[in-house]
């Protein structure tokens, strides 16, 4: 099974969780990239990240290096921008159209999730959500993130393998 790790990182929350699961599963990686990124690490990447938000924005984004529709299974993470997921998956969803993939969702915040995990699986119609998880405070509290992160990765590859042994078996008996 061909694994795939895709992730949106502003502040390099987001990009710890995600390196900490293609790791721990043995996973390609894919990082989006914004032609141009928001240029300010102040208060102000609220104002203008929101902005880009409620505007709806698709940001250009750089040519990815890998073809996510050859994989099979794809973990998505996505920093919580005003409540849902960042503009650049807008414009990823919007020119790769994934369909009939098993897909692990994840976002980090400081605060709440709000709705970013059920607006990603709106986004993602078609294909096989299989579970979604959040969290919090990730550079604050790293060694806790990264343990529940890899903890999370290997159960969805435990219940994946477990479904197909079902699978197999029925198939023996039929």
């Amino acid at each position: 099974m061909k694994k795939l790790v895709i992730y949106y990182s502003f502040e390099g929350n987001t990009r710890l969780i995600a390196q900490t699961i293609a790791k721990a599963v043995h996973a390609d990686i894919l990082e989006l990239k914004p032609v141009q990124e928001i240029q300010t690490k102040s208060f102000m990447k609220y104002v203008w990240g929101g902005q880009q938000v409620v505007m709806k924005k698709t940001p250009n984004l750089e040519p990815l290096i890998v073809k996510p529709k050859d994989y099979d299974l794809i973990f998505m993470g996505t920093p919580v921008w005003a409540f849902t997921y960042a503009p650049i998956f807008r414009t990823f969803f919007a020119t790769n159209k994934l369909w009939d993939k098993k897909v692990a969702l994840f976002c980090t915040h400081e605060g709440m999730p709000g709705k970013t995990l059920p607006n990603m699986s709106k986004a993602l119609k078609g294909n096989d959500l299989i579970t979604a998880t959040d969290f919090l405070n990730v550079l604050k509290n790293p060694d806790a993130n990264q343990e529940k992160a890899e903890i999370w990765a290997h159960k969805i590859l435990v219940d994946i393998e477990n479904q197909h042994q079902v699978f197999r078996s029925i198939n023996q008996k039929l």
